[in-house]
């Protein structure tokens, strides 16, 4: 038999600390309260007979306790309670030492590794690991019920970002930055005045995004048409310029030629500006700022020409790329983009097409844009079309005093997950049972929430003037405590899910793409609504159904179940759960059916939902990839593609690794043929084998029709 300790770990079961911890008990209390050596044996072989795999320290303790107080030895029983009392509060005394000391020997793989966008061997993130650290020791410590913590530590949910929770910080937000450009703002008690130019714009929005970076945890999203307005102000600059200097001396073709050069220099500068300040700039955090970028071409908009003349722009120079430090071009993890698909550029004879399929060049090369449907979130969101935040929640509508829907300029307070597969592991099929442990947990979830919001509750507008004071979120006064963008549903705070496709296995034996799982499947999908619904008419807060936490808890839970419940076919033995409602990335699904199946679930998981098909040789795949958007617009809210890709190790370069006339993988850039320094996942013929979602428009290849 197995232990699991308290921190995770597994040790082998050892009957003698048993045995030596009910006999310092023993000692300390009057003779006639003591136990024999043959009722602690009795203890012991009550333990052994469960015959379990495994078992938790703390279930060990709760037997022993329950076992003494049947034998009417109370006293003996209050002693061992102190004495696990004792031994928990030396464990607790100082549990940071090994952590932060692991993080400066860099072996601290857990942390490091935590967050692939923080590099964890330099000085000025192993800081913010630091402080991590010591937030997490305290949050279990003291400031959350040991309950939750429990509840975290076996699995049983996820409370994200303790390593924050100590400090009165929240997680992502939509930046007001439309206000912050239009009334000024203040950095570091420097007055910043509203733009005359387009590029001066670019420069103030990076070092808005740098300082609101540094004092949340989560991303932040930036709606990029407010740049329009300063863009038009810079072509009006350039023509008054030409007009005083030249008057009638050039014709108005001429001067109309010298301003569009002029205004395309300062467009691309300004675009370089963002693009290499979010890339360069270092946050307190130790990382680059965690920013989306939202391209949405508003048919409304005054400024529609200047915002697809920046979106262009912006797409061009990603296709480009950035330069690592070997003078590579590579694909920069930030600013990610979100491209929004409406009638004028769906691909189906409208205006901006061209940008459409910029963007589906972009996302061939670099991953990105992700994509929205301006279509189908029309439906979900009352008729709005609005960014995620950067963690990808979206936010509930919500109407100002004036009966205006207002997105910029909110937040989400925090975010708790909740391990579906467990729950189906522990119900054993049973569906009564199943229902009632799903009632406890959702319970405990809205617990764990409101744990996060009363952490906010009375924080004052000082701790951090960019996002209170200042415009990013609000402009409140000095001293003023920001409480009410925490209620009315102003802010939300979400409850993750992971595992879908495993609990719908484990209770119905087959995929929720099953007719008989999919009914399952939705039935708990709008179980999880409901409970955020009721939760919000009873609270007032604003409660959302989040369909995509950390890809590193789809680990992190499977690993627990792993280790308590041992492996479970299509379960545990896969290392992995599924995100959220995602299909099974073995089933054998094309692209266009596994948008459409998601796309039911994506209504129900309002508070957060992106669905992703994996598809081979993008950048030989334009037109497969074209008729998947123009599918996107009509069928999903929110999507993205994933690929696989070429790379070289040993100079860096991310492009297609070519085959030479020896029939050689060989690298274009540094000529390395070396394959165990090169990710090559194509064929020669571009076959990918059964890995990836068929776009449904061409047939496989199979590798033996290839001639070399």
């Amino acid at each position: 038999m197995k232990v699991t300790k308290r921190d995770g770990r597994i040790v082998d079961y050892d009957r003698n600390k048993i045995i030596l911890a009910i006999q310092k008990a023993n000692v300390e209390v009057d003779r006639y309260e003591q136990v024999s050596e043959e009722t602690i044996d009795s203890i012991v072989a009550s333990i052994e007979n469960k015959k379990t795999d495994n078992l938790m320290v703390e279930d060990i303790q709760d037997m022993i306790e329950q076992k003494l107080m049947a034998e009417r030895k109370y006293e003996l029983a209050k002693k061992y309670i102190i004495y696990r009392y004792t031994r928990e509060m030396v464990r607790r005394a100082n549990t940071t030492d090994d952590s932060i000391m692991s993080l400066i020997k860099n072996s601290n793989k857990d942390v490091m590794e935590e967050n692939s966008n923080k590099n964890a061997y330099i000085a000025s993130t192993q800081r913010d690991l630091i402080a991590g650290e010591v937030s997490k020791d305290l949050t279990k410590r003291v400031l959350l019920p040991e309950k939750i913590i429990k509840a975290h530590e076996e699995g049983v949910i996820h409370f994200h970002d303790m390593d924050y929770y100590l400090q009165s910080i929240f997680n992502c937000c939509l930046i007001n930055i439309g206000d912050m450009l239009e009334n000024g703002t203040v950095m570091n008690g420097k007055l910043i005045e509203s733009p005359k130019s387009f590029q001066v714009a670019c420069t103030v929005m990076t070092q808005i995004i740098s300082a609101v970076a540094s004092s949340q945890y989560g991303g932040q999203s930036v709606d990029i048409r407010h740049l329009g307005k300063y863009l038009r102000k810079t072509r009006d600059k350039y023509e008054r310029h030409y007009k005083e200097k030249y008057g009638d001396i050039i014709s108005d073709e001429i001067r109309e030629r010298f301003i569009d050069d002029r205004l395309r220099d300062e467009l691309r500068s300004g675009v370089q500006t963002i693009q290499y300040q979010i890339n360069t700039l270092m946050t307190t955090n130790g990382q680059s700022p965690f920013v989306t970028l939202f391209l949405n071409l508003d048919k409304d908009d005054p400024y529609i020409e200047e915002n697809a003349m920046i979106i262009e722009e912006i797409l061009k120079q990603r296709i480009e790329g950035i330069k690592n430090e070997k003078g590579v071009y590579v694909t920069p993890a930030f600013p990610k983009l979100i491209y929004v698909l409406d009638e004028h550029n769906c691909l189906k004879g409208g205006k901006y097409d061209y940008l459409t399929k910029l963007a589906v060049k972009c996302s061939a090369k670099r991953m990105y844009p992700d994509y929205i449907s301006a279509k189908m979130m029309r439906e979900n969101y009352e008729g709005n079309v609005f960014s995620c935040m950067g963690c990808r929640s979206f936010l509930t509508p919500w109407k100002d005093e004036n009966g205006e829907f207002k997105f910029e300029g909110r937040f989400n307070q925090g975010v708790v997950s909740l391990n579906l597969p467990q729950i189906g592991i522990l119900a054993e099929g049973d569906e009564e049972k199943f229902w009632a442990l799903l009632e406890e947990r959702l319970a405990l979830c809205f617990e764990a929430l409101m744990c996060r919001h009363h952490a906010l509750e009375g924080t004052l507008s000082n701790v951090s003037p960019i996002h209170w004071q200042y415009g990013a979120i609000a402009r409140l006064k000095s001293g003023e405590t920001i409480d009410k963008l925490l209620h009315d549903g102003y802010s939300t705070i979400s409850l993750g899910y992971i595992g879908l496709y495993e609990v719908t296995k484990l209770m119905t034996g087959v995929s929720h793409t099953d007719p008989k799982g999919t009914n399952f499947a939705l039935r708990l999908m709008k179980r999880l609504r409901l409970a955020c619904d009721t939760w919000k008419l009873e609270t007032g807060l604003g409660f959302g159904l989040y369909g995509t936490p950390a890809e590193s808890l789809c680990y992190r839970f499977a690993e627990i179940d792993k280790k308590r419940f041992g492996e479970i076919k299509d379960v545990t033995d896969k290392g992995y759960y599924t995100n959220s409602y995602h299909v099974d990335v073995r089933e054998k699904i094309d692209a266009f059916e596994k948008f459409r199946f998601e796309s039911q679930f994506q209504k129900i998981s309002s508070g957060g939902a992106i669905s992703y098909v994996e598809i081979p040789n993008m950048r030989h795949n334009l037109e497969a990839l074209e008729d998947v958007v123009r599918f996107i617009y009509d069928n999903i809210q929110y999507a993205e593609f994933n690929t696989k890709s070429d790379y070289c190790h040993v100079c860096g370069y991310d492009g297609e690794i070519i085959i030479n006339d020896d029939l050689e993988w060989e690298c274009p850039q540094c000529h390395n043929k070396d394959k165990n320094k090169m990710n090559v996942t194509r064929r020669t013929c571009g076959y990918l084998g059964e890995n990836f979602w068929n776009v449904g428009k061409t047939k496989e290849i199979n590798a033996r029709t290839l001639h070399l």
